[in-house]
C-alpha cells in the first residue's frame, strides 16, 4: 500500500510546509467506499489509494492550505467528501509549481487514472480532473519521483 514506506517530501504535519504559493499533492487513503457530492453521480469512489492535485495562491500559501486538508471537518471542496472519511492523509509541496502541469505529468504514467471525471476541476478547462486513483503498487516514493520529474 502506497502509505506504508517513508518517502522524501511527504509529511503529515503542515507546519512542515512553506508559507508560499504554489502546489501541492494530497495521499488519500480510503478504506471504505466514500461517497461524492450528487453531481458527481449517485455511486461512492472506492476503497483505495488516491492522489489529489491542487493549487495555494492565497494567503498562507500550501501551508494554510493544506493545514485545512489535514484537519478535515467540513464539506466545502470535493476533496473535503474525501478527506473527512480518509484513513490516512500525506501531503507534498510544489512551490511555484501549478496543479495542472503536475496532472498531466501524473496522466502520462501507468500508475494513476482519473477515478471520476470533473473531480476536483469543476473550474478547471484543462484536466479531466484533480483527482486520480493510484495503482496498488504505486509506492510513495514513485509518485514523488513521478511528481519531481526523476523518474
Amino acid at each position: 500500500m502506497i502509505f506504508l514506506a517513508q518517502a522524501a517530501g511527504w509529511t503529515t504535519d503542515a507546519t512542515t510546509l512553506p508559507p508560499i504559493p504554489g502546489a501541492y499533492a494530497l495521499l488519500i487513503e480510503l478504506t471504505a467506499p466514500a461517497p461524492l457530492p450528487p453531481r458527481l453521480g449517485p455511486d461512492p469512489l472506492p476503497s483505495g489509494d488516491y492522489c489529489y492535485l491542487g493549487n495555494a495562491w492565497g494567503p498562507g500559501g500550501i501551508r494554510a492550505r493544506c493545514r485545512r486538508h489535514l484537519a478535515p471537518h467540513t464539506r466545502h471542496w470535493h476533496v473535503d467528501w474525501l478527506t473527512t472519511r480518509a484513513a490516512s492523509l500525506w501531503v507534498k509541496a510544489f512551490p511555484d509549481r501549478e496543479e495542472c502541469d503536475l496532472i498531466a505529468r501524473l496522466l502520462q504514467t501507468p500508475d494513476l487514472t482519473v477515478p471520476r471525471p470533473g473531480f476536483g476541476s469543476s473550474d478547471c478547462r484543462r484536466c479531466p480532473a484533480h483527482l486520480l486513483a493510484c495503482e496498488p503498487s504505486l509506492s510513495r516514493a514513485k509518485l514523488g519521483a513521478y511528481l519531481d520529474h526523476t523518474v
